[in-house]
């Protein structure tokens, strides 16, 4: 194995190789079990003697750190292993930084997993990515040196056809940045468009990773109330130069945008100078009405940025979004995205590009759509039998909204996963809700998970403070 020794080229230089190498068993970085180098080698790059490294190990041996085995080599024998951690520090973040919330790990998922937004891994064909993704671990396709920050240039020709029949975005190959995820997408944005403490409007309720971001770039973020027809233009804050909004399937309540607030939007934007994100992040799943016109292609003044992902129409770890941005920003965005990760996995992108040319994604969407549309149904059927939970109409996406009734609240139950409506808010909301998610759960535990969950609404109870994450 590939042992790393340092020496400062003073002092006792067996004793220097000893202790770096008893630290790195110790911290795991060398493995109970795993070869070292023969002390010949290990003397040769380290221009040193080979008498100096042998009695470093012959030390280690002594110790018990280490065997010998004849004929074999040297072998680490150290068990068990402490934990590496850096100096604790006295160095701080920007106060911003300390105001947000921590990143979790993702926990064990729940036996009743109604989380919004996750996509059911089961439904993805393994199989034919497995075999597109292994034509491009070539070594001829993986040895070339750096790529284009904006992407492969084939899946963004895929992307652009794909994008363009499926939900009318106006856009050719050069339209299309790749990223990794939607995330990474309005981070670029923000980037080339947000200056520290400039107004950003988002929708509430809304995303929070979103809202989170903007205010991490500087801005300052205001909530803009949305109704049944979408964010109220009326009530953007003058100032604001950028809004972000969900208008095909309104995260997380569900409504569409109407025409009528669509065109209010984009003449605002245009009165005002400002620029909308639009995020279209789950509107493939489409159970019923005529999908609208995405903002971008009713956009004639070049003011709205389209956002997309492939975390729920495939698998969040794929990693793999798009935007597609009007020409005046694409320089700007191309840079940023050099500067934030130079590019992404191109046989990654490259598998994609092959997978929506061979019409696979299409196929997929069909199948998955179908399986959702069953799972929906018998959510909304269920529900609309309890009068204590109203679901919001929806005809599109991963997830639908339900507001509970006056008096009623949710009480935690082991075993379930729901989130609170609440979780989407800035603000105290008027009314307590919840978001319920059908891509993680299977259709045969929905109605057990269904009668978990309405069994834990309790009538007449004081509901206590809804907090950001799942009821479980």
């Amino acid at each position: 194995m590939d042992v790393h020794v340092t020496l400062s080229g003073r002092g006792d230089l067996a004793a220097q190789v000893y202790r770096q190498l008893l630290e790195a068993i110790l911290d795991g970085r060398i493995r109970s079990g795993e070869r070292l180098p023969p002390t010949r080698e290990l003397a040769r790059r380290l221009e040193i003697s080979r008498n100096t490294v042998a009695v470093a190990y012959d030390r280690l041996v002594a110790d018990g750190f280490l065997v010998g085995r004849a004929g074999a080599g040297t072998f680490v024998a150290a068990e068990p292993v402490r934990d590496r951690a850096a100096p604790r520090g006295v160095v701080q973040p920007r106060a911003l930084w300390r105001s947000l919330p921590p990143a979790q790990p993702p926990g064990a998922p729940a036996a009743y997993d109604f989380r919004a937004g996750v996509p059911d891994p089961l439904l993805f064909p393994m199989e034919a990515w497995r075999r597109l993704l292994a034509r491009e671990l070539r070594v001829s396709a993986v040895t070339g040196g750096y790529g284009d920050p904006a992407g492969h240039e084939g899946l963004r020709e895929a992307i652009a056809r794909h994008a363009g029949v499926s939900r009318s975005v106006r856009a050719g190959a050069g339209d299309v940045l790749i990223t990794s995820g939607a995330q990474q997408a309005l981070d670029l944005v923000g980037r080339v468009l947000i200056e520290p403490g400039a107004c950003v409007a988002v929708e509430e309720p809304g995303y929070p990773p979103a809202r989170l971001l903007f205010r991490s770039l500087g801005a300052r973020v205001a909530g803009v109330p949305v109704d049944d027809e979408g964010i109220d233009v009326s009530a953007l804050p003058n100032a604001a130069r950028l809004v972000y909004v969900t208008p095909s399937h309104q995260f997380p309540l569900g409504t569409p945008m109407s025409p009528a607030r669509r065109a209010a939007l984009l003449a605002w934007a245009e009165r005002r100078q400002a620029v909308i994100v639009e995020d279209d992040y789950d509107s493939e799943f489409r159970f019923g009405a005529r999908p609208l016109e995405p903002l971008q292609s009713l956009d004639r003044a070049g003011r709205v940025v389209y956002v997309g992902s492939f975390s729920k129409t495939l698998l969040p770890a794929l990693r793999l979004g798009f935007l597609v941005a009007p020409a005046s920003l694409a320089p700007a965005l191309r840079a940023a995205k050099q500067l934030t990760d130079w590019h992404g996995v191109v046989p990654t992108q490259a598998a994609l590009a092959r997978f929506i040319d061979e019409g696979l994604l299409s196929r997929h969407i069909r199948k998955a759509t179908r399986e959702y549309a069953a799972r929906r149904a018998l959510i909304s059927e269920t529900l609309s039998e309890d009068d204590r939970l109203r679901p919001v109409p929806s005809v599109a996406g991963l997830h639908l909204c339900a507001h509970l009734a006056p008096g009623v609240s949710v009480r935690p139950a082991p075993g379930l996963a729901v989130e609170p409506l609440a979780a989407y808010h800035a603000g105290t909301p008027a009314g307590s809700g919840l978001i319920i998610g059908y891509g993680a759960i299977g259709r045969q535990a929905i109605p057990a998970g269904l009668r978990l969950l309405l069994g834990s609404l309790r009538l007449g109870v004081p509901a206590a403070p809804e907090a950001p994450g799942s009821l479980a």
